[in-house]
């Protein structure tokens, strides 16, 4: 089982980088130690698989660490990851030349923590298993009867048979940098002949630059006498196809010991890079406008404060929030709202320098980094021309679309120290720049409460709608593709709010979720969609599957399968007609604690769904584990499957991976002939979405279910 070692001064991060060391692989052992000089004893009689080691340390620092750590005998395989918060080059420098295989920036993104750690674990095995090889050959030799020249030439026969087969570069070369060896893989890669080879530099195809390099490199084993540390390199094979190899070098040395030579072995890790770039983009950018979205604009921030405490000049963050966005969504649609906010992306992004950062926070919110601000002044210049770049006209389809913008400006480190702060008191100023009007910047000031109050107000409205129920319900048909019959319906919540008409819940849902109402509303959703259900069954109506949302709030305080329970008993409906929906995010807290409470329901009959299944990849993993009907794939991916291919790839990953666990896949937000047509090729089960019908009254459901069974039965 993989070893890895973990060496910092600090308590806090030796627990923490222990626990994502274990989540790599299932039997992984950690070892921690604060102390570098005690690990390099404990080295001596114990070897790893992997270290992690800090690079500040009070008692030595992790360049001289690694140089004496290098210097133990049979160490020079063994990866070193080094986490520095220094991002200046002369630190890399050092840990490099001591001997590190790798660097992370500290504060550390924990997915690429355990991305790169997985890829040097892996290399660590092979390594391990072509060392296995060779000695499997060794013992053979030995209990061999055929005499000592055929026992030679066959088992070199064999050992190039094997290293011809492994699907890595392997390669000899002598100390002038002339093939002695190499294997068939390079050679077809490279389009040379093995023969011809020998005796030769490396293929002209590799490039002037890669060439020189891999000199260097050689060299540098030859006058150490040591290995390498593996590193990433990106090489051309003969069709011009860029690939990316982990490459380890290590002296080739003859009977006497002496080195004579260097054995370079690359393993391609193309596809698995590709992978991993495409998943961290998923994960850091949003994917309507391709903006980096919050989780990576939380990283700037946090690295631009690093910045500032090495003395850096401040920066500030502007909030930008458009003004009557929601008017051009209702007016024209919501294609045409992406596509202006597409535009409007566009548009920022001309704004920025180098330094700076854009990122799309979330519906029509967008959040600008700016960098190197000497004076207010400097910010609001910026802020003045977000405005006027927002403010100019968009022509779609010969009509002019025009919105305004309100920006609220945070400048750190006056108006916050961390990044949580700088983000709520720029949306202070924000809603204090709609306050005025809209169209307009404010700075962020100490005695800002306006948005407080409001909150205060919204508090005491959504307490009084639930004492005087003001909320209703709405229900979205789910289509099943095979027949077009309705199987289900997804209970959609509106509030019937005094003095502002029927407002959907992204009014109102995000402040229940702060203050806790999130949890006796939900179970009134819960309450009135079974009775609804119930109801049209006593009308003679055939089953049809309500879905409801739950809220991670609930899971959290209160015990959800005894108010499932309680309102299936009080409603008299089925369990198998409910369907509970839940969002990636909830499955992904307190795994342990919530596949407890989804068992349960899963006993009482009651179905489950993953809403929004796609935009956290990281749950992949874990959909196994979870008691799961259904998975539900976010409308992200659907809007674009007829012309993207990565949507489309997307979506046919989704549908064969339920299908291999027998989940049904139903698609949201499908709004043409040709999504439904290509959902229905790609084997989705079910679909939902305006191409099917919006959201409806309890009554025009009905009406709807009964002329969709009338079509039916007549086509």
């Amino acid at each position: 089982m993989p070893l890895i070692v973990i060496l910092d001064d600090r308590a806090t991060n030796r627990k923490i980088f222990s626990k994502l060391a274990a989540s790599i692989e299932s039997g992984v052992t950690v070892r921690c130690f604060g102390d570098p000089q005690e690990l390099l004893v404990w080295l001596e009689h114990n070897t790893p698989d992997l270290i992690i080691t800090d690079f500040k340390m009070p008692t030595m620092d992790g360049a001289k660490f690694i140089r004496r750590f290098r210097a133990q005998p049979n160490s020079g395989e063994i990866p070193v990851i080094v986490i520095t918060i220094y991002e200046e080059r002369e630190f890399r420098l050092r840990a490099l030349e001591a001997g590190a295989t790798d660097f992370l920036n500290s504060p550390v993104d924990h997915q690429e923590f355990t991305t790169r750690a997985r890829n040097l674990l892996k290399l660590r095995k092979q390594q391990i298993q072509l060392a296995s090889r060779a000695d499997s050959l060794e013992r053979e030799l030995k209990d061999s009867e055929r005499s000592r020249e055929e026992a030679l030439r066959d088992s070199s026969e064999r050992l190039a048979q094997v290293i011809d087969t492994v699907p890595a570069i392997i390669r000899a070369t002598d100390r002038e940098g002339r093939i002695l060896f190499t294997n068939a893989y390079q050679a077809a890669l490279f389009g040379i002949d093995l023969n011809e080879a020998i005796g030769l530099g490396l293929p002209p195809v590799l490039g002037e630059d890669h060439v020189r390099r891999d000199k260097a490199f050689d060299r540098k084993v030859i006058d150490t006498q040591a290995a390498l540390p593996s590193f990433e390199e990106e090489i051309v094979d003969a069709s011009g196809t860029k690939r990316v190899f982990l490459t380890t070098k290590t002296p080739l040395r003859d009977c006497s010991n002496a080195v004579v030579g260097v054995l370079t072995s690359s393993l391609e890790i193309t596809d698995r890079k590709r992978a991993e770039d495409h998943l961290f983009y998923m994960a850091h950018h949003d994917t309507l406008t391709a903006l980096p979205n919050r989780a990576l604009l939380t990283d700037r921030l946090r690295r631009e404060i690093a910045r500032t405490r090495r003395g850096d000049r401040p920066f500030a963050l502007h909030l930008v929030d458009l003004d009557g966005f929601k008017d051009i969504n209702d007016g024209l649609g919501h294609q045409v709202g992406d596509q202006f906010l597409i535009e409007i992306a566009g548009r920022l992004r001309s704004l920025l320098r180098e330094t700076d950062t854009i990122a799309r926070l979330g519906g029509d919110e967008f959040a600008i980094l700016q960098t190197h601000v000497t004076h207010n002044e400097d910010a609001a210049d910026m802020a003045s021309r977000i405005i006027e770049a927002i403010s100019a006209p968009w022509l779609h389809a010969g009509e002019r679309v025009t919105s305004n913008a309100s920006i609220g400006i945070a400048i750190h480190p006056n108006d916050g120290a961390n990044s949580e702060e700088l983000l709520r008191n720029s949306d202070l100023a924000m809603y204090r720049a709609k306050h005025d009007g809209g169209n307009v910047f404010r700075f962020y000031a100490s005695d800002m409460n306006r948005r407080a109050r409001a909150s205060l107000v919204l508090d005491s409205d959504l307490r009084e709608a639930i004492a005087k129920e003001q909320f209703v319900l709405h229900y979205q048909p789910q289509i099943t593709l095979k027949t077009g019959q309705v199987i289900g319906a997804e209970a959609l919540l509106r509030w019937q709010r005094p003095g502002y008409g029927l407002i959907g819940p992204s009014d109102f849902l995000a402040r229940a979720e702060e203050n806790g109402l999130i949890v006796p509303i939900n179970e009134w959703v819960l309450r009135e969609a079974c009775r609804q259900a119930k109801s049209w069954r006593w009308c003679g109506q055939p089953p049809i599957r309500v879905g409801v949302n739950l809220s991670s709030i609930q899971f959290f305080k209160q015990n959800v399968p005894l108010m499932v329970t309680k309102v299936l008993a009080d409603t008299g409906l089925d369990p198998w007609l409910l369907d509970l929906e839940l969002t990636e995010s909830i499955v992904m807290h307190d795994a342990e604690a919530v596949a407890k409470d989804l068992q349960q329901l899963r006993e009482l009959g009651v179905g489950i769904s993953i809403d929004d299944f796609g935009t956290r990849y990281s749950t992949l993993t874990y959909v196994k584990h979870f008691p799961v009907d259904r998975l539900k794939i976010d409308q992200c991916f659907v809007r674009d499957i007829t012309t993207n291919p990565s949507d489309a790839a997307i979506v046919r990953a989704i549908v064969s991976l339920g299908h291999s666990l027998d989940l049904e896949i139903v698609a949201e937000g499908v709004e043409t002939i040709e999504q439904t047509a290509l959902l229905r090729i790609e084997g989705c089960d079910e679909a939902q979405g305006f191409y099917f019908a919006k959201p409806m009254r309890p009554e025009e459901l009905i009406a709807f279910v009964s002329e969709n069974r009338i079509q039916a039965r007549t086509a």
